[in-house]
């Protein structure tokens, strides 16, 4: 008699642990009553109706996706290799089960297809340096096409753009081009600020002429300082200018027509 009462209470409390289930605060179960969608549960404890109730759990935390490399072609047609990483989370776990089959897949691939085609239609410059750009378009797109699964994506970065050998090769030889430009166009504007400035003090000279004089100078100084063989005698500039006059004088020829006075 004794086991005929204690077989069922043995099944009553199979049935009731059977029945018992316990979420953590990242997790959601979507509960479907007899196929249809009831109620999403959790988390803490709660229980569940067996065969009648099933249910399927949702992890709320943010996930991180590596994109797999993609072979992708620019707008300036150079092939190159893009990878990226996606960070995605759930907001509605109703939607993420019941409007996609598996929403973990279908977002990765929907990345995949979004890098090739943001990633085409701009130049290779471009992908190397607008990178936080074209991160940000990417996003957007994969954000707005996975709003309708309950998705919401918070970022997505591109880790690695991969070019041919010949190619790095290229890029090398324009950035040297590039550097030698710039430092010819540097050293052409250092010409021209000089030139200017000896123009400046040229001017400044030529309406003062003791200070010609002090440069002058100083010129026979800096000259003595050295160790030469060569001895500099300087002349004060008042003496050539007499020299000049005298020069003048001298060449002067004598005019035939005008007869000397005695």
């Amino acid at each position: 008699m004794m086991l005929a009462y204690l077989v069922p209470v043995v099944l009553l409390i199979l049935l009731l642990l059977a029945s018992v289930r316990i979420l953590p605060e990242y997790r959601r179960g979507v509960v479907f009553f007899l196929g249809r969608f009831q109620d999403v549960k959790g988390p803490g404890l709660f229980f569940l109706i067996p065969v009648v109730q099933k249910m399927q759990v949702v992890d709320l935390r943010v996930i991180t996706m590596d994109v797999p490399e993609q072979d992708v072609i620019s707008r300036d047609n150079v092939t190159v290799r893009v990878n990226a990483v996606l960070y995605f989370r759930v907001v509605d776990p109703e939607r993420a089960i019941i409007q996609v089959e598996n929403y973990v897949n279908a977002t990765s691939q929907l990345a995949q297809t979004t890098l090739r085609s943001v990633l085409g239609k701009h130049d290779l410059d471009e992908m190397l340096s607008e990178r936080d750009k074209l991160n940000d378009d990417i996003q957007e797109i994969i954000d707005t096409q996975t709003e309708a699964w309950g998705i919401k994506v918070a970022n997505v970065e591109i880790k690695h753009v991969d070019l041919d050998e010949s190619m790095i090769r290229a890029i090398a030889r324009q950035a040297e081009a590039e550097r030698e430009r710039r430092a010819k166009v540097i050293h052409a504007e250092g010409e021209q600020q000089a030139a200017e400035k000896l123009v400046e003090a040229a001017d400044i000279m030529s309406r003062n002429p003791a200070a010609l004089q002090l440069r002058y100078l100083q010129t026979m100084s800096d000259m003595s300082n050295k160790n030469a063989s060569t001895i500099v005698f300087p002349l004060p500039m008042d003496i050539m200018e007499a020299f000049k006059t005298m020069a003048g004088f001298s060449s002067r020829k004598p005019d035939p027509n005008v007869s000397e006075e005695t």
